[in-house]
């Protein structure tokens, strides 16, 4: 049975309302006199004896007291409440007393304290959220050690995130939809206008407010695109969360760019108009093993009432090789708020007309070689307006050989 501080324990016990004021006072009592005696022994010890709490209501209460701990050793600050956990750090609610606002805190546990590893990418996560000052990017605030503990205060954002709604099946509309891209999209401009990449955007990071302000949250994994020593360390290792990972970073490329965030949030946006990831498997690996080699369903043919033009934004952004994604995160704003108002996204078009030439010169040249009975059919009217002039200059070619000919 755990043994937490007894005043703590006393107190707690009262306010959780799992014992009387006076059971609890009985019980301190009790243990003064027997320690006056010469025997000593925890409240918790006591209280269980005299059936005041079980053995699992201490543990529980032992493991509230613990919690608190860190942000009670932070100076300047006060403990309101756990707000979440992960498998790196606790993040609590709090005061900042200096202001009087709340705020969030992020607090290393001990147990990743002696890891250089850790305590490095901690402190990145805070130093590149500072550098970062935008509507739509949860703000970092402070960052240090204090008794122990390695902590990093930010902006509190009352809400939830994205993945909230995702796992209680919500598929989005495509204008809800394309107002939570567009300000992440604003987000992350801001973010590679001044040199980091995200490297990790997905649902979970990416929190609503109650006004469905869009906030990018959990800057752990960036870093800044010129870091030549960050790239080189890391090279090889895929950095990033399966369903939503780019396939340059499975790779573990260096050059890693802009180019894989604008991949994770077409991923991301896939998922909340189509309510599936772009790829599943049974292992985070037979994921990323799609991601590389299986191609995308287009989300327009899962969800039948997105606009052709929506449908080409978000195949754009996924592109497995990226030099066919957006040259930039402003080109790709700039289709996204195209598609918003109605109108087509003349990037995505141009890129997709660009891939419809091609293939057609490639028919062009096969039906070459074809029976004369065998007939080439483009679908796209502009293509075939190109063909008829193509094959019109071809002609008046042919006939200029034959009128030198002859005179």
């Amino acid at each position: 049975m755990p043994h937490p501080d007894d005043t703590e324990l006393a107190r707690l016990a009262v306010e959780s309302k799992l014992a009387r004021q006076e059971e609890v006072a009985a019980a301190q009592e009790a243990r003064l006199a027997e320690s006056q005696a010469g025997r000593v022994r925890p409240l918790a010890e006591v209280l269980v004896e005299r059936q005041v709490l079980t053995p699992g209501q201490v543990e529980r209460l032992a493991g509230e007291i613990e919690t608190a701990k860190p942000s009670q050793q932070i100076p300047g600050y006060q403990i309101l409440s756990k707000v979440g956990a992960g498998a790196m750090a606790k993040v609590y609610k709090a005061r900042q007393l200096s202001l009087d606002r709340v705020v969030a805190i992020k607090v290393l546990p001990k147990k990743w304290s002696n890891d250089p590893e850790f305590v490095e990418r901690f402190y990145k996560e805070g130093k590149a959220a500072a550098q970062l000052s935008h509507n739509n990017i949860v703000q970092a605030i402070d960052v240090g050690e204090a008794g122990g503990y390695h902590y990093f205060v930010m902006e509190f954002v009352e809400g939830h995130t994205v993945h909230d709604e995702l796992v209680r099946n919500k598929v989005y509309s495509e204008k809800e939809a394309l107002d939570i891209v567009i300000q992440m999209a604003k987000a992350l401009a801001h973010a590679h206008e001044r040199g980091f990449i995200h490297r990790d955007v997905k649902p979970k990071n990416i929190m609503l407010t109650k006004d469905r302000v869009a906030k990018l949250a959990d800057m752990g994994l960036a870093r800044q695109a010129s870091d030549e020593e960050a790239a080189r360390s890391e090279a090889g290792k895929a950095y990033g969360t399966p369903y939503y990972i780019s396939p340059e970073q499975i790779r573990g490329e260096m050059d890693i760019d802009f180019r894989a965030d604008i991949y994770s949030l077409g991923a991301t946006a896939y998922h909340m108009v189509t309510g599936r990831v772009p790829f599943d498997g049974p292992t985070p690996a037979a994921v990323m093993h799609k991601h590389l080699k299986e191609e995308l369903i287009p989300p327009d043919h899962i969800n039948k009432s997105l606009s052709a033009g929506m449908a080409e934004v978000i195949e754009m952004m996924m592109a497995r090789e990226r030099h066919h994604r957006y040259k930039s995160t402003r080109e790709l704003l700039q289709d996204l708020e195209a598609v918003a108002k109605g109108e087509q996204p003349m990037i995505a078009r141009g890129a997709s007309d660009s891939s419809g030439m091609l293939d057609a010169l490639a028919q062009v040249e096969a039906g070459a070689q074809q029976t004369p009975q065998e007939v080439v059919y483009v679908a796209d009217p502009r293509m075939r307006l190109w063909l008829i002039l193509l094959a019109a200059a071809l002609g008046l070619s042919v006939l200029i050989n034959l009128l030198q000919l002859l005179f």
